[in-house]
């Protein structure tokens, strides 16, 4: 198996994130209206996004612990039993109308999309250090069909809801429950053997693109491990910031549900479609060149959004497109960086550190967007998050001077 990721559990890592791709997508395409609904405030449309990612802060912390303590396989399905708990609260607070049982369930939902990107470590961890761009790329790319299935199940899943007499927009968590559950059962069933953690060979000492590690200015963390983590921190914030009010822009100007659920299927898909090869160009010529990618297709993707008229749908999908592939710039490169700079002994836990700031990084966004969006517009909101997105590139280009990070 030498140079290559044993085929057994990375295809069930691969199926189950079909599965749990379906409940990821719920809270993206119904969230933000289910909170303008029950909160009646636009400016309030953000709440959902915030509280989530904030849950996914916690869910990323404490399955990052319980891999590390105990196996890869029990943090994941441990998330993913959150998931499914929380897509239950939020269908019965949507049902009772109550907005004291949504705020929380909102935060433990959040653990189960905590899960889902969590999954892709568990992937790197499966291959040796110079695929490990493919196999984090493999398991994202199975995220595809779930994630753009779902927003296109808005209006199948709403109809069940009202059939049980439940708000038609709780119908997608209806949905994000099974898929969480399910997911749950392949990994504690058929997840075996663990991914373990494969230290990187010894390096020589070399110059230029291998060199060895550069720590910190001060001594601390290493030079890549720092500019990875702001790379997904910016790329999160950016992505859930104009992704979050998308469906609340569209509806303002008389788009239908169908609309909305096309544009964030577009969306998604473009998050995860272009893993394959996303992976293989940072393999080819490693994460800091595709980390500086992904700033400058987040930066056209926020000034097309930015100029697209309200009435287009067409030249709002194809901003959310480009905002959905320079996310997935941003994820594979930095996830890649992260990993070559953590030794496999905390490896597990300081990646669920990494994603706590993720998660925080797009709760920041999901709550700033909501009154950026009230006070100047959509076009307002796309510019502040294109001229975010171009802090990107400076940063890969600083992390790029410490390549070679010791594993």
């Amino acid at each position: 198996m030498t140079g290559t990721a044993p085929r057994r559990p990375l295809a069930v890592l691969v199926f189950s994130q079909v599965l749990s791709g379906a409940g990821l997508a719920a809270g993206i395409t119904v969230g933000a209206l289910l909170a303008e609904d029950m909160l009646g405030s636009t400016g309030l449309a953000g709440v959902p996004s915030a509280l989530f990612t904030a849950g996914a802060a916690v869910g990323a912390a404490g399955i990052g612990r319980v891999s590390q303590r105990r196996n890869r396989r029990a943090g994941l399905v441990l998330g993913y039993g959150a998931g499914v708990l929380g897509s239950l609260g939020v269908v019965a607070a949507a049902a009772l109308g109550s907005v004291l049982l949504l705020f929380p369930s909102l935060l433990v939902y959040g653990a189960g999309t905590a899960t889902n990107l969590m999954a892709r470590y568990a992937g790197a961890e499966l291959a040796p250090p110079e695929r490990r761009g493919r196999a984090v790329s493999t398991v994202l790319f199975a995220t595809t069909l779930g994630a753009v299935a779902g927003p296109n199940l808005v209006t199948a899943t709403g109809d069940l809801a009202l059939a049980w007499g439940v708000p038609r927009l709780a119908g997608p968590f209806l949905l994000a429950a099974a898929a969480f559950g399910a997911a749950a059962v392949v990994l504690a069933v058929a997840l075996r053997p663990e991914p373990v953690p494969r230290p990187a060979p010894p390096a020589a000492p070399a110059a230029g693109p291998d060199a060895p590690a550069h720590p910190g200015p001060t001594g601390g963390p290493p030079r890549g491990l720092l500019a990875g983590t702001a790379v997904l921190l910016l790329t999160q914030l950016v992505m859930i910031a104009l992704m979050t009010m998308t469906p609340v822009h569209l509806r303002a100007h008389g788009h239908d549900a169908r609309a909305t659920g096309l544009v964030i299927a577009l969306h998604v898909g473009a998050m995860f479609l272009p893993s394959p090869l996303t992976g293989r160009w940072v393999d080819r010529v490693g994460p800091q060149r595709v980390a500086a990618a992904s700033g400058v297709t987040l930066l056209v993707a926020g000034l097309l959004a930015m100029l697209a008229p309200s009435h287009s749908v067409a030249g709002l999908a194809v901003a959310l497109v480009l905002l959905g592939l320079g996310w997935n710039f941003g994820l594979v490169s930095g996830t890649a960086w992260v990993t070559e700079a953590l030794p496999p002994a905390r490896r597990a836990a300081s990646q669920g550190l990494v994603d706590v700031g993720i998660a925080l990084a797009g709760a920041t966004g999901g709550m700033a967007s909501g009154p950026v969006l009230a006070a100047g517009g959509f076009p307002v909101l796309a510019l502040v998050c294109g001229v975010l997105a171009a802090v990107v590139v400076p940063v890969a280009a600083l992390g790029a001077r410490g390549v070679g990070d010791a594993r």
